[in-house]
């Protein structure tokens, strides 16, 4: 992910040439020195180091990527924060819902802008589908379902990674991809007020690897002893929303048959809507057809879709994963510009790690639980 910030920043001139802010490049920090010296020689800082704190304390550096594991971003985005720097930071930005919340309050008092790696808001399809919602395209609406699951845990000799440990992820999917989820869903539906949910650990144990030698994407070869998986695998909501309506979010990262199945439906009295990120370019929308038939239109993206034209000329011409993330490093570069902060930031992350609070706490009391708002 340090890779992918690194060429989005240097990405974004080029698509939105506009931009008032450009960025350079000064130094990036890896505990690994070998991989620090990478950052020179391959993504152009000027100069790289084994501290990230020298990162924050640089007087060259006015904003920093935070792109580290679970368990560094607490004491990385404050000191960032303390020292005035703004930062762009993936989530879930804490290993557990109050880290996030505290680290969303440092930045407030701290007064910087922040951007946090929500990206599954981005795609000009979900923005689209975003429209049509908020003008009432689809009517009232009245059903909603989301998974965000996947299979890159899927094998049980894949790799015991940070990921699966507590100490140093804290929450598993729930945090992982979850914190996509709950944020995609308010993106498009507005705050979730209370929840009852359910979560398991489906692959209790697995392979060690030693840290930094793969990630949880790696196969540990044969014979590996075996450690506990201590964060769950799966979980399962019930949401209800503020304006009423209800729906379900499940996700999971040891699901066979769906690579990246980032899928949400929304349906109304008069439509719905359609989406799945491993079709990224595609939305399904449902409504009347000139023929006086009803059926789901097959819409491929182009530039009359929101945000499309800044990278591809044509319809049917797909953007991919990695765009997604200079829209990010340009909504960061333009909030530092101007002073005015782009959405998703701390608050947007906040919004999500309190709804996640709520998932943890029904999973523990096996009740309905309210969604605290401060």
């Amino acid at each position: 992910m340090g890779r992918l910030h690194s060429a989005a920043y240097l990405r974004v001139p080029y698509h939105y040439p506009e931009c008032a802010a450009k960025a350079r490049l000064v130094v990036a920090a890896d505990e690994v020195e070998a991989r620090s010296r990478l950052a020179v020689e391959q993504l152009g800082y000027a100069r790289s180091t084994t501290s990230w704190r020298e990162v924050i304390e640089d007087p060259e550096v006015q904003a920093v990527s935070i792109t580290a594991p679970n368990h560094m971003h607490r004491e990385m985005a404050l000191a960032a924060a303390e020292g005035g720097k703004h930062f762009w930071g993936e989530k879930p930005l804490g290993r557990f819902p109050h880290e996030t919340l505290e680290i969303a309050a440092a930045a407030d008092r701290g007064g910087i802008r922040t951007i946090v790696g929500l990206n599954y808001r981005h795609p000009p399809a979900v923005q689209h589908a975003r429209c049509l919602i908020r003008d009432g395209a689809l009517g009232e609406i009245t059903h909603f379902r989301m998974q965000f699951v996947a299979s890159y845990s899927s094998n049980p000799k894949g790799a015991l990674s940070w990921r699966f440990s507590r100490e140093l992820a804290g929450l598993g999917i729930l945090a992982d991809l979850g914190s996509h989820a709950v944020d995609l869903a308010q993106c498009l539906l507005g705050p979730i007020v209370r929840v009852s949910a359910s979560s398991s650990i489906l692959i209790p144990h697995r392979p060690k690897l030693a840290m930094g030698e793969g990630t949880h994407f790696s196969v540990a070869p044969e014979g590996s002893e075996l450690g506990d998986v201590e964060n769950e695998d799966w979980a399962a909501a019930l949401v209800e929303f503020e304006s009423g309506v209800r729906g379900t979010i499940e996700v999971s990262r040891v699901i066979v048959g769906a690579e990246a199945r980032y899928a949400f439906e929304v349906t109304g009295t008069e439509g719905a809507v359609a989406w799945n990120f491993e079709r990224m370019n595609e939305l399904e929308v449902y409504g009347p057809l000139s023929t006086g038939d009803r059926g789901y239109a097959h819409v491929l993206m182009g530039p009359g879709h929101p945000g499309f034209d800044r990278f591809q000329p044509g319809q049917g011409i797909p953007m991919g994963f990695d765009d997604l993330k200079v829209i990010e490093a340009h909504l960061f570069l333009e909030s530092i510009a101007d002073g005015v902060q782009r959405e998703p930031g701390v608050r947007e992350i906040a919004a999500a790690a309190r709804t996640i609070d709520a998932m943890v706490r029904s999973t523990e009391s096996g009740r309905w639980e309210d969604v605290t708002q401060s």
